[in-house]
């Protein structure tokens, strides 16, 4: 198994702060926000390579960061030649080139590099590999403000995913999708086919409803919240959270638990 770190994106939300240092390289607690993604990959028994996507702009940095972290797995960072937010390949367009130009053909986890995720991926990619099936995670969230901001899903008792939408104006659903997805071997080529067909290459969750006329999704459920860092508002309650809890163990979130039980 191999994942993927989507980081091409140029977070202009967050600017002064992201104007010259990609968000995922920001600070916190002592550590770059990646760093803690990079931890929960590295718990992964099956995964034997991670891969970074960002662009041309912000690509030496993360070099410069992957050479300084000292990586338990080889740790790749890939820049796929956009320089600006008008030119960017958008989440989905960065992974089919990924998948393309490395040649992908086993299971395959894609993460935004700009969450801090309280749940065990061990335990994610055990439930994925039981259910045999592409699978995303989720949470109850209870801001209806955030959920117009997110993916969100419905999920039959058995798991099994019936219907998402990225970003809906009017929520139907409470359960938030953040953007961590396990795919199937056999599903890395339709993201070429999903592309091919004029589809929305941005938000990693726009994929989702796309696939599931053609194959199943399951749901991983586990207990929130996300750590988002979406804005400067965001980035500060994080680096507060981290502050209040300096003694919390270096590879979880303060919020996260030491495992997580995918329920359904």
């Amino acid at each position: 198994m191999k994942a993927l770190i989507l980081a091409a994106g140029y977070a202009t939300r967050l600017y002064p702060l992201t104007k010259d240092r990609p968000k995922p390289l920001l600070p916190i607690g002592g550590r770059a926000l990646i760093d803690y993604l990079v931890d929960q990959l590295e718990t992964l028994p099956d995964l034997d390579g991670i891969a970074v996507v960002t662009n041309h702009r912000f690509a030496d940095h993360f070099r410069d960061w992957a050479h300084s972290r000292q990586a338990r797995l080889p740790l790749e960072v890939l820049d796929d030649g956009t320089d600006t937010p008008e030119n960017r390949l958008g989440a989905i367009g960065d992974a089919a080139w990924t998948i393309r130009i490395l040649g992908l053909d086993e299971p395959l986890l894609i993460a935004a590099a700009d969450n801090i995720f309280p749940f065990s991926f061990r335990d994610f990619a055990a439930f994925a590999a039981k259910k045999g099936t592409d699978c995303l995670s989720c949470y109850r969230l209870d801001d209806p403000e955030r959920l117009k901001r997110t993916g969100i899903v419905a999920v039959s008792p058995e798991g099994r995913v019936l219907r998402f939408e990225e970003k809906s104006p009017q929520p139907w659903s409470d359960l938030s999708v953040p953007p961590v997805y396990l795919y199937q071997r056999e599903t890395l080529p339709l993201f070429e086919e999903y592309l091919a067909g004029g589809n929305n290459p941005d938000a990693p969750g726009h994929f989702v409803p796309w696939l599931l006329a053609r194959r199943p999704v399951h749901a991983f459920r586990f207990e929130g919240p996300v750590m988002d860092i979406g804005t400067p508002q965001s980035y500060a309650a994080a680096c507060r959270a981290f502050e209040s809890k300096a003694g919390t163990s270096r590879t979880a979130p303060p919020h996260a638990q030491e495992t997580q039980e995918g329920r359904f």
